[in-house]
């Protein structure tokens, strides 16, 4: 990272930043689709301002000499029940990593989330997770992310019985 580079801590001022990162992220991975960005920008929106109004979205942002944000992370902290793995009340759920494209490859990415995850350890938030990209992957490596055995369903709104019985 060049020297003329310095993180700060996001705040409300930056929503429309974040905002702009989550859909570029999102059409760099190949889930641009333009209308559906359209619908969720505005629900979106408005969930990011209610958690940085209380603290429950952390986000640093990589800022040039001249100001220009040229990254950022983001940190959501959910509210969590103690269990086995950890007695902490939050775990953190990192998203909304983003370097614009003519700023990549210059370790932008990994020093952020160096930060978010000093946060994390300063908050006393033990585990942290995250959903990485093929791109991202090798910087959350280089971290210390290890690949879980979590499983997933998108439950369509008025789905049919698949008539499956796991038994």
């Amino acid at each position: 990272m060049s020297t003329d580079h310095r993180i700060r801590q996001a705040n409300l001022g930056d929503l429309e930043t974040i905002v702009r990162h989550r859909r570029m992220m999102f059409a760099d991975i190949g889930h641009g689709d333009p209308e559906l960005l359209k619908t969720a920008e505005p629900v979106y929106t408005e969930w990011l301002r209610e958690r940085l109004e209380n603290g429950r979205y952390q986000g640093w942002l990589m800022m040039a000499a001249d100001g220009t944000v040229e990254a950022g992370v983001g940190l959501w902290l959910i509210d969590w029940p103690s269990g086995v793995l950890d007695l902490a009340r939050f775990r953190g759920y990192v998203f909304n990593v983003y370097t614009d494209r003519s700023h990549r490859r210059q370790g932008f990415s990994y020093r952020l989330m160096q930060v978010l995850l000093d946060a994390c350890v300063a908050q006393g938030i033990n585990v942290v997770g995250l959903h990485a990209s093929a791109e991202g992957r090798p910087v959350y490596t280089a971290l210390g992310f290890k690949e879980t055995n979590e499983m997933r369903i998108v439950l369509e709104p008025h789905r049919k019985e698949s008539g499956a019985d796991p038994r």
